[in-house]
């Protein structure tokens, strides 16, 4: 009996292991817009190179740096613009400072110094 109660406990443990992995290695996009206290404004500011602009569909590609109000790594995503005048300000290969607000479930460019 106590070999059995062994076994099964065994093998709870290692299942439960082998979940536990397997979530942490799914990447939650939740938990990469926890913002910290430092933007509860929701204000998140990065740097980035412009890599692409769409101006007809208001949209601006952007190679950021890690943002750590949201927890994200660096990366290359395409953005919305909020203003069209914003576009003035930007151009491919350039680096600029941008400030991102969340609206629904994306980040819309909202400033471009």
């Amino acid at each position: 009996m106590k070999s059995t109660a062994t076994i099964c406990l065994l093998l709870s443990l290692a299942s439960s292991t082998a979940f536990a992995y397997a979530d942490g290695m799914h990447m939650d996009m939740k938990k990469m817009d926890t913002p910290k206290k430092a933007a509860q404004l929701g204000v998140h500011k990065t740097s980035a190179i412009v890599k692409a602009i769409d101006v007809a569909n208001g949209k601006v590609t952007l190679e950021h740096g890690a943002i750590a109000t949201l927890n994200w790594p660096p990366m290359t995503m395409a953005f919305t613009v909020k203003d069209k005048s914003l576009f003035d300000k930007l151009a491919v290969g350039r680096t600029v400072h941008v400030e991102l607000v969340k609206e629904g479930t994306a980040y819309v460019v909202t400033a471009v110094k």
